[in-house]
């Protein structure tokens, strides 16, 4: 079986195969995510504490965390899940993947260094791998340099040197994009955006006061009509008449308010 380690504190990772069972047996009928003594691995080996990331087994599949058995399975997965990439929006498939326990058809296994025993071992502990990048966000980059708000964080930024090829004769350096900065710009821009919207929460409530007036001034204009229909009515001669005056009348103030409202509104 192969066991890639990385140690995270150098940066390191290293490839080691173990052909004999007896040295494996400490990571049978283990789960993923378990931390496990390597003792039994190597006399190097001494003092480490490995955690179990992951593996495939013989056939190239890869074990998946919360399936609890030592088998294969097929699952219906989708986007979001592990071991399983959607190419097409709403996309689900369903694939074969290993359960989260270890056994010996494993071909492979993923670990983690999280306690360094007394000996170094060479290629994982035993130097350190510089970071080819720096952090990228404001807050990272003040919590690096341990910088207050005062202090200007453009000042601190890693930059790279990029080697020179064919194309490019000279070296020169690269510095990413500071994300989240908090620029003079950028204030202004919020403020304008505040004061913009006040601007329209005040010209709504404007537009909602001169409506209600609009709507109560039609109302009792409504309401003055029905009693002259009741009082013309009430006569015997005529009757029809009164009512189709008073329904065009109705329907005429009804048209002027409404173009007086739209006219307002603009």
């Amino acid at each position: 079986m192969k066991l890639n380690v990385a140690y995270p504190a150098t940066g390191q990772q290293k490839s080691f195969e173990v052909e004999e069972d007896k040295r494996l047996r400490v990571f049978f009928e283990k789960r993923m995510a378990q931390e496990v003594e390597a003792d039994s691995i190597g006399e190097e080996w001494k003092g480490y504490v490995l955690r179990i990331t992951g593996g495939n087994d013989k056939q190239g599949f890869p074990m998946k965390q919360g399936v609890l058995t030592n088998g294969r399975v097929r699952l219906l997965l989708g986007k979001g899940a592990s071991c399983y990439r959607s190419r097409r929006t709403g996309e689900r498939k369903r694939k074969s993947v290993r359960g989260c326990i270890v056994d010996a058809q494993m071909s492979a296994l993923s670990l983690v260094v999280v306690k360094k025993g007394d000996n170094d071992i060479e290629g994982l502990t035993d130097s350190v791998v510089p970071r080819r990048l720096g952090p990228k966000r404001a807050s990272k980059i003040r919590k690096l340099f341990n910088l207050s708000k005062e202090d200007d964080v453009r000042k601190y930024v890693i930059r790279r040197t990029v080697k020179a090829n064919k194309d490019t004769r000279k070296e020169f350096t690269k510095a990413p994009k500071i994300q989240r900065l908090v620029t003079p710009t950028r204030l202004q821009r919020k403020r304008h955006q505040v004061s913009q919207k006040l601007k329209r929460c005040n010209k709504r409530r404007e537009e909602q006061a001169l409506y209600h007036k609009m709507v109560t001034k039609y109302a009792k204009i409504m309401l003055s009509i029905g009693s002259l229909t009741k009082f013309l009515i009430s006569g015997k001669a005529g009757r029809e008449d009164c009512q189709k005056k008073i329904l065009c009348f109705s329907v005429r103030v009804r048209k002027a308010l409404h173009l007086q409202v739209r006219r307002k509104l603009r």
